[in-house]
C-alpha cells in the first residue's frame, strides 16, 4: 500500500530561524578571515583560469581547492559557531567569480542549496542535523529546484516519485548547471505520481542507481560542470525528503518564496564578478601597453571607454547591493516575514538581474575592443552563457507589474 506523503498538499510554514547578525567580535573576525581566504583562492584560480577554461574538464580539481581552503564548509547557513551570513557569502562568491566565474557559479549554487532545508523543511532538528553534517563532511551541494508555478512542472520525462511502503522510487531526468560529477549532495524537486505533490529531495551523489551525463561543448562557463542527472529506480528514504515545493505562489509560505530570488541574486554576484574580472584584466593589459599599441594608456578615447565601463560596473554593483540588503532583511525576519515582502524582494532581484546582465554583456564585449588579448574572450563567453537562458522582457514586465499594480505576491513567480 502506498505510503502517506510526508507533508500535506498545502505545506506548513517552513522552519525559518532568525539569521544571526555578525555583531560579536568573534563573528566579525571569522568574516574577515573568510574574505581573506576567498581572495587567496581567487588568486590561485586566476593563475590558470584561461588554461582550465580551454580544457573544459569537470571541476574536480576546483572542488578540491574550495574544500581544502575550507570554503565549502564555511558557506552554509549561519548557525551557532558555524556558517556564513548572506551578505558575506555573496561577497565570497563575487570575489571568486572575479577570477573564475565557473567556480563562482558552483559556489553560488552550493550556498543557496545548503539553505534548502530552511526554505522547504518543517523540522528544526532535521535542519540542524543536515547543516551540521554538511560542515563536518565539507559537502559540495548542487541541484535544480524549480520555482512554484513553473511551466516545466508537467514536462514529460522529468523526475517522478512513486511511493513505496517506506519512501519512494525516483525516476526521470533533470538538467543541472553545475558540479554534476563533483557534488556530494544534489537537491531536486520531483512530482509524486500518486498525490501530485511536488517534493524536494536530497540525493547523495553516490546513491545506487544515480548516474549523470556530463555536458560538453558549452560556449562559456565551461568548468562549471553542467550535465544531466539520470536516476533509475533510486530509492529515496523518508529522511531524504526535505519538504514540499508548493504548486503556485498563492500556496507558498513567505520564507519559502525567497528560495528562487535567493538563487537568482547569488548568480547576480557571479555576473558582477565577471564584470570586475574583465575590467581588471583589460586595465592591466592597457597599463602595460607599449606606445606602439593601437590604444596607448594615455589615449583620450581609451580613458573615455574605461570611464564608461567603470561607471557601468559601479551602477550594476549599486543595484545588486540594494537587492542584497533587501534579501538580508527578509532572511533575518524569518517567521515574521510579511506575505508581501517576498514579492518586493523578487522585484529588486529582477531589477538587479536585468542591470547586471546588460552590464556584463556590455563590459565583456567592449574590453575586447580596448584590450584585445588571448584569453580575454572567456569573460564574454561566460557572461553570455550565464545570462542567455533568462528572458529580460519577462523580468521587465514583472517589474512593471509590481510597480503599477502594487506588492502582490504573484509577481514573484514572474521574476525567473
Amino acid at each position: 500500500m502506498p505510503m502517506t506523503p510526508t507533508a500535506p498538499h498545502t505545506p506548513r510554514a517552513p522552519h525559518t530561524p532568525r539569521t544571526p547578525r555578525l555583531t560579536d567580535p568573534s563573528a566579525d573576525a571569522r568574516r574577515h578571515t573568510l574574505l581573506r581566504t576567498a581572495r587567496d583562492v581567487a588568486d590561485d584560480l586566476a593563475a590558470d583560469a584561461d588554461a582550465r577554461d580551454q580544457a573544459g574538464e569537470p571541476p574536480a580539481d576546483e572542488a578540491a581547492r574550495l574544500r581544502e581552503a575550507g570554503v565549502l564548509a564555511a558557506l552554509t547557513p549561519p548557525g551557532p559557531d558555524r556558517g556564513t551570513d548572506w551578505s558575506t557569502a555573496c561577497a565570497v562568491v563575487q570575489e571568486i567569480a572575479t577570477a573564475d566565474s565557473s567556480v563562482g557559479e558552483i559556489l553560488a549554487r552550493h550556498y543557496v542549496h545548503t539553505w534548502s532545508s530552511r526554505f522547504y523543511g518543517t523540522s528544526t532538528a532535521r535542519t540542524a542535523a543536515i547543516e551540521g553534517e554538511s560542515v563536518r563532511a565539507q559537502w559540495l551541494w548542487t541541484g535544480a529546484v524549480r520555482a512554484p508555478g513553473s511551466s516545466d512542472d508537467g514536462e514529460e520525462g522529468d523526475l517522478t516519485l512513486t511511493p513505496l511502503d517506506t519512501g519512494y522510487i525516483l525516476n526521470g531526468r533533470r538538467a543541472l548547471d553545475t558540479a554534476t560529477t563533483a557534488a556530494d549532495q544534489l537537491v531536486v524537486d520531483a512530482r509524486c505520481a500518486v498525490t501530485g505533490d511536488i517534493l524536494v529531495v536530497r540525493l547523495p551523489s553516490d546513491h545506487p542507481g544515480l548516474t549523470v551525463e556530463v555536458g560538453g561543448g558549452r560556449l562559456g562557463q565551461r568548468v562549471a560542470g553542467a550535465g544531466t542527472l539520470v536516476p533509475e529506480r533510486v530509492v529515496v528514504a523518508p529522511n531524504q525528503v526535505m519538504g514540499v515545493r508548493p504548486h503556485d505562489e498563492e500556496s507558498t509560505a513567505p520564507f519559502t518564496a525567497l528560495a528562487t530570488p535567493a538563487l537568482r541574486l547569488a548568480l547576480c554576484h557571479v555576473g558582477l564578478g565577471i564584470v570586475e574580472g574583465a575590467l581588471a584584466e583589460a586595465r592591466d593589459l592597457s597599463r602595460t601597453a607599449s606606445r606602439t599599441s593601437r590604444l596607448p594608456a594615455k589615449d583620450p578615447d581609451l580613458l573615455l571607454a574605461y570611464g564608461e565601463l567603470a561607471s557601468t560596473a559601479q551602477t550594476a554593483s549599486a543595484v545588486v547591493g540594494r537587492a542584497t540588503d533587501a534579501m538580508v532583511r527578509a532572511l533575518d525576519l524569518g517567521p515574521l516575514l510579511d506575505v508581501e515582502e517576498p514579492a518586493a524582494v523578487a522585484a529588486l532581484v529582477a531589477t538587479a538581474e536585468t542591470v547586471t546582465a546588460r552590464a556584463a554583456l556590455r563590459v565583456t564585449t567592449r574590453v575586447l575592443e580596448v584590450a584585445d588579448a588571448p584569453g580575454l574572450d572567456r569573460f564574454w563567453r561566460n557572461a553570455r552563457t550565464l545570462t542567455a537562458h533568462r528572458s529580460a522582457a519577462r523580468r521587465l514586465r514583472a517589474i512593471g507589474d509590481h510597480y503599477l499594480n502594487g506588492p502582490h505576491r504573484t509577481v514573484a513567480a514572474n521574476c525567473p
